[in-house]
């Protein structure tokens, strides 16, 4: 027997027990004639102590070879801590130790294992197997262990079917570049790897089973950044004999269990807002409501006084940002700066203070009377001591740049609380979009998603003002989930295709099993897909995924720690009859 107890559970109860546990060294502190060792598992850290009076010479010698992450096994009796640690659980106890084996020993570890480490994060990723050893890392895994424990519980107690579906599967050319995969028995050939499981769980509604589920892995290559990996994890899910208000309130009822499951936070009714709305209102479609700072548009107010600036532009639009008004010219002109970023792309910055006194001060006073800037207070709900920041120019790029600022001053300002939730609904996106690249429409979501009933019959006349019967589940200005009523006849996902600009050949070819599924019986239905990294890491607190997942790519999507995606041998590739330069090849 490796341990009778875990690191982390022994009390004073257990005092005269003698006892054995394992794990590894974290710190050993050599006073000489004493010394003590801190032992970690997962469970927690138990001191362990060796002393000249109690400790055979031989043990003491044993305990001082011991080094950092040293794999130890020891046998002792509980004893009562003469100088306590309130900051740990075991922190009342010690253990004398009468028997020590070495496991296994380790080499000095390239950082060191503690909450606040030294190490960088390629190097911790290059190691990830001892990041995981450090409270933090591990803790993160521990609770996404527990959020999916929970979707699972919720979701067969609500009915719904766990099934897997295939990996390797047909490329399509919609949506993100596929991983492909070539095939060695079917020669110039190549599976692909899937970007979702979505035809496939509307076979299964097909197939009648109703209700489905599935904690999935995702695959799609494309660019990366700090909540992206090139592969993820979906709680992939759909419906049969639903409308779109069955599948809100099903996935409202999912999260608000999860929040209060999880986190002890009860939710009430989620607020819903159209596309339309929330790029009005916020500049995006997944917009933070944990704070307010909503878009007041200023045309009427603004234009026709003399300013050019704001009288040559298709749109005038600001935010109030609370208790800023104080405001020195030096953070005004930092802000000015950080929208003539690359990144975001604005030419400038107008700013406008309301002052305690009730009096204004503006960057265009010249322009504009103190009546002129009242009636904006009053349009951006503005308050004494807030600060107006407006912006101007063409409408889409500007909403998305007074967006982007936003975000900049709510996240100085620390009105992003991460342990404060705020999830909505947002509901009718358009369908499709257009594609000046390619001249033509693309979906917005994806091919098979149903248009709203009522405009159905825009798909002729005016195709771009046709709503998707979609909704994507918005936590804390992130998306954390999308899906949409399902096309389930063969006509209408015909149509749909021609408005892609398939051709009926290539619409056959790619999902003529579909197509052809539906001819057999298809019920109404529909679905949704949670990102389960992005969904942890936001209910944890944090929205980079990365530190969610066990063993992440890094952010040019290389698993530093195996060295993948690596070369491949001459012979496997002759076996794939893949037609490259083998030259440079082993």
């Amino acid at each position: 027997m490796y341990r009778s107890h875990t690191n982390g559970e022994l009390r004073l109860v257990n005092v005269d027990q003698e006892i054995t546990l394992s794990g590894w060294v974290q710190r050993v502190r050599d006073k000489g004639f004493m010394i003590w060792v801190d032992l970690r598992d997962r469970n927690g850290i138990t001191q362990l102590i060796f002393d000249e009076e109690r400790s055979s010479k031989t043990l003491m010698e044993q305990a001082k070879t011991l080094g950092r992450e040293f794999v130890i096994q020891i046998k002792g009796n509980v004893i009562e801590r003469t100088s306590k640690n309130p900051n740990i659980p075991t922190g009342e106890i010690e253990i004398l130790v009468s028997e020590l084996i070495i496991l296994n020993k380790s080499i000095t570890p390239p950082f060191t294992i503690e909450d606040e480490t030294d190490g960088g994060d390629e190097l911790r990723m290059k190691y990830r197997y001892l990041d995981i050893r450090r409270n933090p890392v591990r803790e993160n895994l521990i609770f996404r262990s527990k959020v999916t424990m929970a979707v699972r519980n919720y979701l067969s107690k609500e009915g719904f079917i766990d099934v897997e579906t295939p990996y390797l599967i047909k490329s399509t050319p919609e949506g993100a570049r596929d991983f492909v995969v070539p095939s060695r028995m079917n020669e110039g050939q190549f599976y692909a790897l899937p970007q979702s499981p979505q035809t496939f769980k509307q076979l299964l509604m097909v197939g009648g089973m109703d209700k489905y589920f599935q904690i999935v892995k995702c695959f799609r290559d494309e660019d990366l950044r700090a909540d992206r990996q090139p592969e993820f994890t979906q709680i992939d899910c759909e419906m049969a004999f639903v409308e779109q208000e069955d599948i809100l309130n099903a996935f409202e009822g999912l999260t608000r269990h999860l929040l209060k499951e999880i986190k002890g936070v009860e939710i009430g009714k989620f607020p819903r807002m159209t596309y339309d709305e929330a790029m009005k209102t916020y500049g995006n479609d997944k917009p933070d409501i944990r704070f307010d700072m909503k878009f007041g548009e200023l045309n009427d107010l603004a234009q026709n006084k003399g300013f050019g600036v704001f009288d040559s532009q298709e749109l005038v639009v600001g935010i109030a940002v609370p208790g800023c008004a104080n405001y020195s010219r030096k953070q005004t002109d930092k802000l000015i700066e950080f929208v003539k970023k690359p990144q975001v792309g604005a030419k400038g910055l107008i700013w406008a203070k309301y002052n305690e006194d009730g009096t204004f001060k503006s960057s265009v006073d010249k322009f504009f009377s103190q009546q002129d800037l009242a009636a904006w207070a009053e349009r951006l709900n503005a308050k004494k001591g807030d600060l107006m920041l407006i912006m101007a120019g063409e409408s889409d790029k500007t909403r998305t740049q007074l967006s982007v600022l936003r975000m900049e001053m709510a996240e100085t300002l620390g009105l992003r609380k991460p342990n404060e939730f705020a999830p909505l609904w947002v509901i009718d996106f358009p369908l499709l979009e257009w594609d000046e690249e390619t001249g033509r429409y693309h979906a917005m979501h994806h091919p098979f998603t149903s248009p709203k009933p009522e405009d159905i019959s825009l798909l002729d006349s005016d195709p771009g003002k046709v709503r998707a019967n979609a909704y994507d589940m918005v936590l804390n200005g992130n998306e954390i989930g999308g899906g949409s009523i399902r096309i389930f006849d063969k006509k209408m996902q015909s149509r749909m295709f021609d408005l892609l600009g398939f051709t009926k050949e290539d619409a056959q070819n790619q999902f003529g099993f579909l197509m052809n599924a539906f001819e057999y019986g298809a019920p109404p239905h529909g679905g949704i897909a949670f990102g389960l990294d992005r969904l942890v890491a936001i209910m944890g607190g944090q929205e980079t995924i990365r530190d969610f997942i066990a063993f992440p790519k890094n952010n040019s999507g290389r698993d530093v720690m195996i060295d993948a995606p690596s070369n491949i041998d001459k012979v496997q590739l002759e076996e794939l009859n893949l037609k490259l330069d083998l030259k440079d090849l082993k």
